[in-house]
């Protein structure tokens, strides 16, 4: 059964940087586009970044544009969301799935849009 495995979240200081990780172990990853989400305490659910499959085109929500950066690495089928300056407001659960598509063609997703969700990770962004 395929497993996506997010790692790296944790306390961090406002202008601090924190990379999360998303391992999907023995599984074809360079075939799907792969997403970021994150659930902020009280909220609902909202898309972060998405990066292509085979191009690799990258979109980001309009509030960590500029301020966080998703990368992939196919051979190590992981990818990654570097986040710099995180702010308070980024303080959330944060999610990487699978889509059920080749290419991304934003940073949000209906969730009929989702193929598989990894368990998430906690990032708090406090002094």
């Amino acid at each position: 059964q395929v497993r996506l495995v997010e790692s790296g979240g944790g306390l961090v200081q406002p202008g601090g940087s924190l990379r999360l990780s998303c391992a999907v172990p023995g599984f074809l990853l360079s075939s799907y586009a792969i997403g970021w989400f994150r659930q902020p305490p009280g909220k609902e659910r909202e898309g972060v970044s998405c990066i292509s499959a085979h191009d690799g085109s990258k979109y980001y929500a309009d509030s960590v544009k500029a301020r966080f950066a998703v990368s992939r690495d196919d051979v190590e089928n992981t990818v990654y969301l570097q986040m710099n300056s995180p702010k308070s407001e980024d303080t959330a659960v944060y999610y990487c799935a699978t889509l059920k598509q080749e290419y991304c063609s934003g940073a949000h997703y209906a969730p009929w849009l989702i193929d598989r969700w990894g368990q998430g990770t906690q990032v708090t962004v406090s002094s």
